[in-house]
């Protein structure tokens, strides 16, 4: 048999009509499923089969769910875990035993409308319970196991995550506002206000103060739950930076400013959150009841009645009281050194107040109210020394304890890196992330120290 000529015209289309078939099928080969794969290995060529790769597993609160199936939900208002079981074919017998074993890790009357479940239901024709997990918090979970006719019961914790952050800002009108504004935890915000207490009048802020500060943000599942340790502040108050470096000194984390004098001073700047402060001291001040001019040795603080009132600094009740001058409930404290503060107008005592009882700075002694002669709820805050009347908001404090000599050249090793990480210069393989030893941070200084030299030298 003949077998035709093609012309000539059609050959080159027939050509690579031919080539592209053979490219899919090499193509279609290579990718086809269970079929052979090539993986660039060295200077040759690796084949494996996809069927022997690794199975995917799928965990969650550290079960293996990949041949489970999964249902969430929201415990209802008045559902009992019987009820909810029932719906997944627990008998009446396993949640008596089911409530048994579970007695002494969570009772299961604990559990709360609102609060979110996931049951894991076998794959079966009826699906059956294999394990239920139970939200008491954020934080905790409980997890119930059936295997058979056997069930346990345990309690777990989730992983909390910390995230070291930068935040900085320049108030406009209120630190919390603008801390807010920063995205910052109220936990943070509240933590940053404690530190800087005794060194900074945060109701004297300015327009214009700016802050900067690197904490550790604390989050379970991706979702924020706090804050953590505070690595390091500056605060730009009235044109002067005041600093706050984290140091372990004698077991205790304080924070001190970059001369190493401890923030911690032995007297608060005010005993209260107050609104503003209506009236300061005076030797000649229009009485507002009575109208005369009369000396006003004292600093009033507007503040809603029950705000509660904290001792100042460390000390011993001298005096509890109803004060017949007008000042109504009364309180003073002998701090030592000729020191006497006085609290006035107090609605009430805190519990245990009495005289003669040692009290420790920042310690509720009382409450905000109005009683003696007062127009308004406010603290009257008086201090004495020697027994002469002087101006609260003039009283310089101390720091409550000074950097021990042998600790200074560690505490620069902190200084030096905290300061340089809010400057924004600080390498991150040099953050300052333990307190509780330095001496790695001592090493890496050494090393640095060599490193420096060697290259001098060689230069």
């Amino acid at each position: 048999m003949k077998i035709p000529r093609i012309p000539n015209k059609y050959r080159s289309n027939i050509l690579l009509a031919s080539a592209a078939i053979v490219l899919v099928s090499i193509v279609y080969w290579i990718a086809r499923p269970g079929g052979d794969r090539r993986e660039k290995h060295g200077d040759g060529l690796t084949f494996f089969d996809e069927r022997d790769a690794v199975p995917q597993i799928n965990v969650l609160y550290g079960i293996d769910y990949t041949d489970l199936q999964l249902e969430e939900g929201r415990i209802g208002s008045g559902q009992t875990i019987g009820g909810l079981f029932s719906r997944y074919g627990v008998s009446p017998a396993m949640v008596d035993r089911t409530d048994r074993a579970a007695r002494d890790v969570f009772p299961l009357r604990r559990v709360k409308a609102g609060n979110p479940y996931t049951a894991f239901l076998t794959n079966d024709s009826v699906p059956r319970l294999r394990h239920f997990v139970y939200e008491d918090n954020i934080r905790e979970y409980v997890i119930i196991s059936y295997e058979g006719d056997s069930v346990s019961v345990r309690k777990e914790t989730k992983d909390v995550v910390a995230e070291r952050r930068m935040a900085s800002g320049q108030i406009d009108s209120s630190l919390w506002l603008t801390m807010q504004r920063q995205g910052m935890p109220y936990a943070m915000i509240s933590a940053f206000e404690n530190i800087f207490q005794w060194t900074v009048d945060f109701f004297a802020i300015r327009a214009g103060d700016s802050f900067t500060v690197i904490y550790d943000e604390h989050s379970i599942d991706g979702k924020p739950v706090g804050a953590g340790t505070i690595w390091g502040a500056v605060f730009r108050h009235n044109g002067k930076d005041y600093y706050a470096i984290p140091f372990v000194q004698n077991g205790r984390m304080t924070y001190w400013d970059q001369n190493g004098n401890s923030l911690r001073k032995s007297m608060l700047k005010a005993p209260l959150n107050y609104t503003r402060i209506s009236s300061r001291f005076s030797n000649a001040r229009m009485h507002p009841v009575h109208r005369v001019v009369r000396p006003h040795h004292g600093v009033d603080y507007a503040a809603p009645a029950g705000t509660p009132v904290v001792a100042v600094a460390d000390g011993t009740v001298s005096f509890r009281g109803w004060d017949r001058g007008g000042g109504g409930n009364t309180l003073k404290i002998n701090h030592g050194r000729g020191m006497e503060t006085g609290y006035l107008h107090l609605q009430r005592f805190a519990t245990g107040i009495v005289v003669g009882k040692r009290v420790s700075q920042g310690e509720v002694i009382g409450y905000v109210g109005m009683t003696g002669t007062a127009t308004g709820p406010h603290l009257d805050y008086r201090v004495w020394i020697n027994g002469k009347p002087t101006d609260p908001l003039r009283v310089t404090s101390e720091p409550a304890e000074p950097l021990a000599a042998s600790a200074r050249p560690d505490f620069e090793i902190v200084r030096d890196r905290v300061m340089a990480e809010l400057a924004g210069t600080l390498d991150p393989s040099l953050r300052i992330t333990q307190l509780d030893s330095i001496a790695v941070y001592r090493r890496q200084n050494a090393e640095l120290t060599a490193a420096r030299s060697s290259e001098s030298s060689s230069e």
